[in-house]
């Protein structure tokens, strides 16, 4: 049997990233290009220094990713590139180096949706996960409750109607004083405070709703920093951070569990990056060891935006008889 090489390209945001998969899930190369030292000094990724630092990286990465998996251009059978959701000048970015590529080589190529990627970069961490299962995609711009019907087949539940879980983070992180990327600092800082120091709210929305609103939580937030600061009180930044994270993790802990027990699904897998938060991960671990339900999520590397998720969610789709033509656009708004 002939091996198959998938090359991944993901450029939604601020890391260019390259991989390359052998066959079904054998992860060859993963290169992550970081722009996070540049947009820290802006508080946030700015748009148009991302897509700028894309276009330096992409050429580059592409090239060491053959070199370190020993292959050339005529050894690739797909390129797989993100087409949304994300910033439109970096999806460009991608997708013009996909399009060349695919063009000069002659190469099949197909454009993924990120957020099925993120779920996708379960199957590389975990080679006996199969559907159906229940996943929650917690990132930066989205929060979804996800039914995996199938390796192609997705049944969204709930969704985020408003700030999504990562992005509430950020906005809290930056008001603390605490720089970007605010998860993994405030996931850090809250493991020195106390997470019942504030009562924080707990959005739940409609009875039996699946969706989720962080916007409010975020502003009770800032009401308090600013609060504690007109009264001149020290603010605890540890027992702040420990109080607010809880307050996140509580609400997606409950919503998932609960569609857990509603369908009967016997498996659950975190994605996207809040899936690094060790918090989410202990909480999640917990609950689903009381069910007997079998516990998922990515390595630290696989749960930020990387191009392994983007080469397995093409490749999944390649198989199922989609391909993509020089036409091919971005989608910055693209759902799952």
């Amino acid at each position: 049997m002939t091996d198959f090489y998938t090359m991944g390209i993901e450029t939604s945001c601020d890391d260019s990233c390259v991989a390359i998969l052998k066959n079904d899930r054998e992860l060859l190369v993963n290169l992550i290009s970081s722009q996070i030292d540049i947009h820290t000094l802006f508080g946030g990724v700015v748009p148009e220094i991302a897509s700028r630092k894309h276009l330096e990286a992409i050429n580059p990465l592409i090239k060491k990713a053959l070199d370190d998996a020993n292959l050339t251009y005529d050894d690739i059978d797909l390129i797989s590139v993100t087409k949304g959701p994300g910033l439109m000048g970096s999806l460009l970015v991608g997708i013009s180096a996909a399009k060349a590529l695919s063009l000069a080589t002659n190469t099949p190529m197909i454009g993924a949706n990120h957020m099925q990627g993120h779920i996708c970069a379960n199957y590389i961490a975990h080679k006996d996960l199969e559907p159906p299962f229940v996943t929650l995609v917690v990132s930066g711009g989205h929060t979804y409750l996800v039914k995996v019907n199938s390796y192609i087949s997705y049944e969204v539940v709930g969704k985020t109607r408003d700030d999504a879980a990562g992005e509430s983070f950020d906005k809290v992180a930056r008001k603390m004083g605490l720089g970007y990327p605010g998860g993994p600092k405030i996931d850090k800082l809250a493991k020195e405070g106390n997470k019942e120091a504030i009562d924080f709210p707990r959005v739940r929305l409609e009875k039996n709703s699946y969706d989720f609103s962080f916007s409010g939580l975020k502003t009770a937030v800032l009401n308090y920093i600013n609060q504690e600061e007109q009264k001149c009180h020290e603010i605890n930044k540890a027992d702040l951070a420990a109080s607010f994270q809880e307050a996140v993790v509580d609400v997606l802990v409950e919503k998932s569990m609960r569609l857990l027990k509603e369908i009967g699904y016997d498996k659950f897998a975190l994605s996207g990056g809040v899936a690094a938060n060790s918090r989410l991960q202990d909480r999640m671990r917990e609950e689903c060891k009381k069910e007997n339900i079998k516990f998922y999520y990515p390595s630290i590397e696989l749960c930020t935006d990387n191009a392994a998720m983007i080469a397995m969610a093409g490749y999944l789709n390649y198989q199922d008889g989609e391909i993509s033509d020089k036409f091919m656009k971005v989608y910055p708004n693209l759902e799952i």
